[in-house]
């Protein structure tokens, strides 16, 4: 019963969180259609193995961790198929307003990426970012200040160049 209790919950919270699910895959992707196979994909995934969650306060970081790690499993195989001389930016959905912010989180690995889109797209508290990205939060932290330090000094280098 509480197996099924739980599965009820996941789904309710996939339907209310859809939206941010699809913000945060769009910002590891920045293509519509991918963004929406990789929500779609992690849906398929978080119902499949709704059973094994823990409890009911966990099941938003636990949905945030599966999005990430198919965002990641989705670039690492496009990195594979396609050599980056060939990548366009082609079909790119103006989804945020500030997109020279968007640009410059290309300055970012991709856990430095994932960390600043949970803490400031997202408005994630740091502990919750530990907890999807599977981090302590200390190395979190230091990986925030890490790559708020990269973005600053992209963002002022490209207002020197314009």
């Amino acid at each position: 019963m509480k197996s099924e209790k739980l599965c009820q919950q996941v789904e309710e919270q996939i339907i209310k969180s859809y939206q941010s699910l699809y913000r945060l895959a769009y910002t590891y992707v920045r293509n519509p259609d991918d963004a929406m196979d990789i929500v779609q994909e992690s849906v398929c995934r978080a119902i499949r193995s709704a059973s094994g969650v823990n409890s009911a306060a966990a099941i938003g970081s636990w949905l945030r961790r599966i999005v990430v790690n198919t965002a990641l499993d989705m670039l690492r195989k496009q990195k594979r198929e396609v050599s980056a001389d060939d990548l366009t930016e082609t079909g790119q959905e103006e989804y945020y307003q500030d997109q020279d912010i968007l640009r410059a989180l290309d300055v970012l690995d991709l856990r430095e990426r994932a960390v600043v889109v949970l803490r400031f797209f997202e408005d994630r508290k740091l502990q919750e970012i530990a907890e999807i990205l599977d981090e302590n939060l200390s190395t979190v932290k230091t990986i925030l200040y890490r790559s708020l330090k990269k973005l600053k000094t992209e963002i002022s280098g490209r207002r020197i160049s314009s």
